[in-house]
């Protein structure tokens, strides 16, 4: 069953990317709380658990196709594997890092796309876009050098988590006639098929992948990482199906100040002003990014014209 968007309920899709943006936060919350007594990778594990949980039993009540063929199969493990290292070093940086300077370094991954783009695909991409980029990395390094000094290297993986992600954007650019739950669910299938296996070999080790039994309000939390997970995407689908993602894109920033409010109030962490200035400059760069990617979806592309990009 294919997936047929209808993108005339613009301010329907900017409700629900709202809605992603206040809810997406509770994943790094309730991660952050259940990194206290468990491992990093039994808290990811734990996300995909509960979204095949919630989402499978509807994807075959819906009788919808998890996986068509073998082309597809491939795409979605690969798209399982870029999601799954996404969380996994996010949830790691999280649990050691502020939410909202860690979210911030992630907002990279718009800059990594359209370089992705340029050299797997060959898409165009103008001087102004690239300038664009080059400001918002700078932005990045802003916000990563105090926390290079507080946390060392371990500041660098939310910037991990940014480029995982990118690739888990373009893989699933080529499954987008995959319908939303469909997708999700055979998706949440691939990564446990990674992660689980995992867990069994390194149970008692005491390392990153050594698994505990929750006691208490640590079954809230992981159960949280999960609903808060399963939720906020589908929103987040759903946007994306009922807007222009030229019209939702500049929203996402949203995200940013939820995450900074989560922060202020459950950890009483609220970032430095130097960290600020370097989420203005990442905000803006990106806001401009969106800005060019309008204009150039309204006139037609010229060969040669350096400014069509």
């Amino acid at each position: 069953m294919t997936q047929s968007p209808s993108l005339d309920h613009p301010l329907l899709g900017m409700t629900m990317m709202m809605a992603y943006c206040a809810i997406a936060p509770l994943i790094d919350v309730f991660a952050k709380l259940a990194a206290e007594e468990h491992a990093i990778g039994q808290i990811t594990a734990a996300r995909f658990l509960v979204q095949g949980a919630i989402l499978l039993p509807v994807a075959l009540g819906m009788r919808l196709p998890l996986v068509r063929n073998r082309r597809d199969a491939g795409l979605i493990i690969l798209r399982g594997v870029f999601t799954l290292a996404a969380t996994f070093t996010f949830v790691w940086a999280v649990s050691i890092m502020p939410l909202a300077n860690a979210l911030a370094i992630t907002f990279v991954e718009p800059f990594i796309i359209l370089f992705l783009g340029w050299a797997l695909f060959g898409e165009e991409v103008g001087p102004r876009r690239i300038l664009a980029s080059l400001v918002g990395f700078i932005g990045v390094l802003i916000v990563v050098r105090p926390g290079l000094l507080a946390f060392g290297t371990a500041a660098l993986l939310p910037l991990a988590s940014g480029f995982f992600f990118a690739c888990y954007m373009l893989v699933t650019r080529a499954l987008r006639s995959y319908h939303p739950v469909a997708l999700q669910s055979s998706t949440a299938i691939a990564t446990l098929v990674i992660a689980l296996p995992l867990l069994m070999i390194f149970d008692g080790s005491g390392g990153m992948f050594d698994p505990s039994l929750p006691q208490g309000k640590y079954w809230i939390w992981l159960l949280g990482v999960g609903v808060a997970a399963t939720v906020s995407h589908q929103g987040l689908t759903l946007a994306l199906n009922m807007a222009p993602s030229a019209t939702i894109a500049p929203l996402a920033y949203l995200e940013l100040a939820f995450s900074t409010l989560a922060g202020l109030l459950i950890f009483h962490d609220f970032p430095s002003p130097i960290v600020w200035l370097g989420i203005a400059v990442i905000v803006a760069a990106g806001l401009y990014l969106i800005h060019r990617e309008r204009i150039n979806h309204q006139k037609p592309n010229v060969p040669g014209d350096p400014t069509a990009s």
